[in-house]
């Protein structure tokens, strides 16, 4: 799941370069990318990942790498992936299956996004949500939100709950379907914009955000 979501963003970025000048340039900076923070991000993910999958029966984990092994070798989309496995667990280990199929697959994607911004000083993301009736109360506060990848909200907090999760990135958490946006040219966001700093949500011009960054 992980290579898969690490090759499928390189491939788009392989085909642009066919269109660009530059192509050498790019295929050059794919090949260092795993010896970079974007590497040590997708190590890191695997072995999450992993840990998650040994907590399965061992016949079910063995199942599960098989069957993503070999989709991942047709091409299959991580979101297809993550359907298909949902399929293959019996009814007992379903909780768990749901948690590798909705959650995982989000996490993985918010950390190559956050690696890949971050290694080009994209420090800064719009937080993004699925804008329909299944959104949580507390992401709905966060939408079009400019969110510090390394300092996070805490949605429930913001949103008064008395039961939160801790501070997290848009697509960090169980069953969520937000995702981060990298911000990077201010002059792309609409002004003055909502911003999360020390603890709360304020609406900044872009001059007053520029201070901040």
């Amino acid at each position: 799941m992980v290579t898969h979501l690490f090759s499928d963003a390189g491939r788009t970025w392989r085909q642009a370069a066919k269109h660009n000048s530059h192509g050498r340039t790019i295929y050059e900076a794919l090949l260092r990318e795993m010896n970079g923070p974007i590497g040590i991000a997708v190590h890191f993910q695997v072995q999450r990942n992993a840990e998650i999958i040994r907590s399965l029966p061992i016949t079910l984990a063995n199942q599960v790498n098989e069957h993503v092994l070999r989709e991942v070798l047709k091409g299959t989309r991580a979101d297809e992936i993550a359907k298909q496995i949902k399929t293959y667990f019996p009814e007992a280990t379903k909780a768990k299956a749901n948690l590798i199929a909705r959650t995982e697959v989000s996490k993985t994607s918010t950390a190559l996004t956050q690696a890949r911004a971050e290694s080009v000083g994209a420090n800064w993301y719009v937080w993004r949500t699925s804008e329909d009736s299944r959104v949580r109360g507390s992401h709905k506060i966060m939408d079009g939100v400019l969110v510090k990848w390394n300092a996070p909200p805490s949605p429930e907090k913001l949103d008064g709950q008395t039961r939160t999760f801790g501070n997290y990135n848009a697509g960090e958490i169980f069953n969520c379907r937000c995702y981060p946006e990298p911000v990077i040219d201010l002059s792309l966001v609409s002004w003055p914009a909502k911003v999360y700093y020390n603890g709360s949500i304020h609406r900044m011009t872009r001059k007053q955000f520029e201070r901040i960054m």
